[in-house]
């Protein structure tokens, strides 16, 4: 089976370096633009009723995989699939960011995590009563998040 993703357009933020990046978005009230590009733009109707989206994107920069990574947060390596780290097999990122305006094919949003120039693979609307979930356990990052 072969798999092939396209992008649909670009993520701009202020962070030229992957150092400069927040570990998560909502640590950060950053504005970045997302542009989606004019063959999909009709794809973007309706979107500025939502107060945020997900953003699938890929991490373009990253450095080969890893099934066992050290984090940010810990010094103990954890498996891959139980973090957010960027050397996965499919580098694939995922972020939730408020929108903030939407002008043609150009979205503002705010809470940006993400590298200058990513492309961008797909956008989500977030919708609290399909994404919240009331008795979600984090796992090992139970004592890392108090």
């Amino acid at each position: 089976m072969k798999i092939e993703f396209k992008p649909i357009g670009i993520i701009h933020s202020p962070y030229k370096r992957k150092e400069e990046i927040p570990c998560q978005g909502y640590r950060s009230e950053k504005i970045g633009t997302i542009e989606v590009f004019k063959k999909y733009a009709a794809g973007l109707k309706h979107i500025e009723g939502f107060s945020h989206i997900w953003i699938l994107y890929l991490f373009h920069k990253s450095e080969g995989e890893s099934l066992l990574v050290k984090t940010f947060l810990d010094e103990k390596p954890h498996g891959i699939f139980a973090c957010r780290h960027y050397n996965r097999p499919n580098p694939i990122g995922i972020s939730l960011v408020e929108l903030l305006e939407r002008r043609e094919n150009i979205l503002r949003v705010r809470q940006i995590d993400v590298l200058d120039g990513t492309p961008l693979l797909d956008i989500k609307p977030y919708v609290p009563q399909f994404d919240y979930r009331k008795h979600a356990r984090v796992g090992w990052l139970e004592s890392k998040l108090r």
